[in-house]
């Protein structure tokens, strides 16, 4: 992740570098929108455990690998940032740094920054996954505590993207994430096929009447592509420009498929089991003693004694995942009880 942040930095240096060079501010606004959102929304984010990680002995931090990289990453960008959000990153770069002014420091350059362009595409990649991953699991109605048993990854090259599972896996809540490659024979048996849709606009004013033959051909399958990608639709060649070609998965009985942005699909097992329900419950239970700790006003590190009293099921859930609450929630001690209460209660103090 550090290495990712620190050349997906570099990329940003040198993008918004040209684009202010060439005096196209709204790319340079758009492209420090775009990288915000990398940097807050997936390494912050997916980082969090490391900020707050501390040696339990002493309490000292031990994150401090990711603290220097965000500080690198904050200040650089606040240097690049500096002539579109003037007060802004004047107010973050003094605090800190502690120094005068950022307007009064150098602009940043690309050679302090590591170059790794193919683990940024590779990561790039990932993080489409997880978010078509994502919009599958909340078109579903699937809520994100809810643990399900797979995810398929169909795209060209899928080995770059190996070693990257995990990161998928706890992203998405799933317990394993398979990776295909495209032209494997298993990626057949999802559904794949192509769509072909006839821009009446672009192709009009060049067919005349006939584009009324070439819609109806893209729609009842009268349509095909050479080797050489030329397209014809009801016996008609169509132009660049003129049609849209889409790959699209249709998912089975207890799956649901989403398209990648550069190509590829996502295969999301959204089936249900009885353990898997409970599992979910149990990460349920978790975020509502992480919420009862806040309002105690806990320290993150302080250890609890734990007790709940809730309905049959859910007990069950807290007692087969009792482990997974007591680590979670940094519980010494945890005592489940049952009752016909609508709202499971959660009692805890300071161990």
């Amino acid at each position: 992740m550090d290495r990712y942040l620190l050349a997906k930095t570099r990329q940003y240096v040198e993008t918004a570098t040209r684009q202010m060079d060439d005096y196209e501010v709204a790319n340079a606004c758009d492209t420090t929108r775009a990288f915000l959102d990398v940097l807050s929304n997936w390494y912050i984010r997916r980082s969090r455990e490391r900020f707050w990680a501390a040696d339990s002995s002493t309490g000292e931090p031990v994150g401090t690998e990711a603290f220097d990289t965000l500080f690198t990453v904050l200040e650089t960008v606040c240097r690049v940032a500096a002539p579109l959000l003037p007060l802004t990153t004047e107010e973050v770069w003094r605090g800190l740094t502690g120094e005068r002014s950022v307007h009064l420091t150098d602009w940043p350059s690309v050679s302090d920054l590591p170059a790794d362009d193919e683990l940024v595409s590779a990561m790039d990649q990932v993080r489409d996954v997880c978010s078509s991953g994502s919009a599958l699991r909340k078109g579903a109605s699937l809520r994100n505590r809810l643990p399900l048993s797979s995810m398929t990854v169909v795209v060209a090259g899928a080995d770059r993207l190996e070693g990257f599972e995990d990161i998928v896996a706890d992203e998405l809540n799933v317990k394993s994430v398979r990776l295909l490659d495209a032209d494997h024979p298993d990626a057949a048996s999802y559904g794949v096929s192509q769509r072909l849709t006839v821009n009446a606009r672009a192709a009009g004013p060049r067919l005349g009447k006939d584009v009324q033959t070439a819609i109806k051909g893209s729609k009842s399958g009268d349509w095909s592509v050479t080797d050489s990608g030329v397209v014809t639709a009801g016996g008609l060649v169509l132009e660049e420009g003129e049609f849209t070609l889409e790959t699209v998965a249709s998912g089975g009985d207890g799956s649901a498929t989403g398209m990648l942005p550069g190509g590829g699909f996502v295969v999301l097992d959204t089936a249900v089991t009885p353990e898997l329900e409970a599992e979910g419950v149990a990460r349920d239970l978790v975020r509502a003693v992480q919420q009862a700790r806040r309002d105690a006003g806990l320290d993150v590190s302080d250890r609890i004694a734990l007790s709940l009293v809730a309905t049959a099921d859910v007990a069950d859930a807290a007692r087969t995942h009792a482990d997974l609450i007591r680590r979670e929630t940094l519980a010494t001690s945890f005592d489940v009880s049952e009752s016909d209460l609508d709202s499971p209660v959660i009692e805890l103090e300071r161990a």
